[in-house]
């Protein structure tokens, strides 16, 4: 019955990008591995096969010697040392501008996410969650679960590349450089402290590392040795890494016992424009003729709690009520779809009823679609706070406001036909 019991702990559901895995095959997990021993030195880092012509190496090597000489300090040649024969890769800079959180429709991501094999690999990994975790952090272990599938399917898809490269890449780049370096300095931080040997130290191709994806900042000051054998081993070991997930999300501010979300039906008259704005109780809400879907009820916290109505896939499509846990899970992956997936994953576990309403068919946006969208609001007056073809709130709150001013609903949902009619009335 201890099953059982774990399952009503589920309240109803930081800093990396991952992709959906793909669904692997139902099989056992493989045991933990062991961790090998750092090397010494530490291991060189593989040659580059992919350099795109469109880096100039020269240039990459200027970046490098200034993002050193800005370290300075007494690890300067630690540091010089792991960095020695690093190449930008071309690869980490096209996935960096095709997030699948970003660029596909909510529906269509949050659908594959969600699919009925991966809940039901999660049911049987629920045993894989320590007792002692859920109990020292708050988190459910159905949330655990979540986040487990959506970062590795399992600890099975963990990345393969460099880290110290990737973050290398992502800095000489420059969209998110001051993130980009500092997260870099607590990759070579790892290897020089003799944490993680550079051969081990792998990940995906923003940098996050391990079962639970953790990027390197989060590993040092949230890792968890769970199982306490002296290393924090979040990629071979199942326990640290979810405890240092949960870590994670406890210290992000995790509200023990509510949920993280409820799917909501909104009254035909609704003002859009309150969508994934200020903050209101549940009582403001249903004053509104908001109501809870499937028959769902608030507990007494949950309802006295700020929430907001978020709309991932506009007025067609499922609505939800999102409770502090919802931001909570954005401080993983800041995807309004990325957190869902991970609450309708939990939700899945637990046996909670499928969504009322279905995820609308919209084709996915492409990066001009959404550079020229973003571009064409800003020239229209409706300025998105920069054009990095990233649809989040600012550009969203743009989409809103010149939608109201043209007589649209203003849901702030981006349609690739939308993207394509702004385009034009721009030009």
């Amino acid at each position: 019955m201890r099953i059982a019991y774990r399952l009503v702990l589920i309240g109803s559901v930081a800093a990396c990008a991952p992709m959906v895995p793909p669904l692997p095959q139902p099989q056992p997990v493989p045991p933990s591995v062991v961790e090998p021993a750092p090397a010494t030195p530490p291991s060189t880092p593989p040659a580059a096969t992919d350099l795109s012509d469109a880096y100039d190496q020269a240039s990459f090597e200027a970046w490098k010697k200034s993002f050193l000489d800005r370290l300075g300090g007494s690890r300067k040649w630690e540091y010089s040392r792991e960095l020695n024969g690093v190449t930008p890769n071309a690869s980490v800079i096209r996935l960096d501008r095709n997030q699948p959180e970003f660029s596909r429709p909510a529906g269509a991501y949050i659908q594959s996410a969600t699919a009925p094999a991966r809940i039901a690999m999660a049911r049987q990994r629920v045993d894989r969650v320590p007792w002692e975790v859920t109990q020292r952090f708050g988190v459910p272990t159905e949330i655990l679960l979540g986040v487990w599938a959506q970062e590795s399917a399992f600890g099975q898809v963990q990345g393969d590349f460099d880290v110290i490269r990737s973050l290398a890449t992502l800095a000489f780049e420059g969209r998110r450089r001051a993130w980009a370096e500092d997260q870099l300095k607590n990759a070579l931080d790892i290897v020089v402290d003799g944490r993680r040997d550079r051969a081990g130290l792998k990940g995906s191709w923003a940098g996050a590392m391990g079962q639970t994806q953790f990027m390197p900042d989060n590993y040092l000051k949230l890792g968890v040795d769970q199982n306490g054998d002296g290393k924090v081993d979040i990629w071979g070991s199942d326990a640290d890494a979810l405890a240092s997930a949960a870590n994670l999300l406890a210290q992000a501010g995790w509200k023990r016992g509510q949920g993280w979300a409820y799917e909501v039906i909104l009254p035909a008259d609704f003002d859009y424009s309150q969508a994934e704005g200020p903050k209101h109780n549940w009582a403001f809400w249903s004053g509104r003729g908001v109501r809870l879907a499937n028959g769902a009820m608030l507990n007494a916290d949950e309802a006295a709690e700020g929430a907001t109505i978020l709309l991932p896939q506009g007025a067609k499509g499922p609505v939800f009520l999102a409770l502090p846990n919802h931001y909570v899970i954005r401080r993983y992956n800041n995807s309004v779809s990325y957190a869902l997936a991970i609450g309708l994953i939990a939700d899945g576990v637990a046996g909670k009823p499928p969504l009322n309403a279905a995820w609308p068919n919209d084709g996915p946006l492409t990066r001009e679609q959404r550079v020229g969208a973003q571009t064409a609001l800003t020239r229209m007056g409706f300025d998105t706070q920069g054009v990095d073809g990233v649809i989040g709130s600012n550009t969203r709150t743009a989409l809103r406001r010149w939608q109201q001013a043209n007589g649209r609903v203003a849901d702030g949902y981006l349609t690739d036909v939308l993207a394509d009619e702004l385009i034009r009335r721009a030009r």
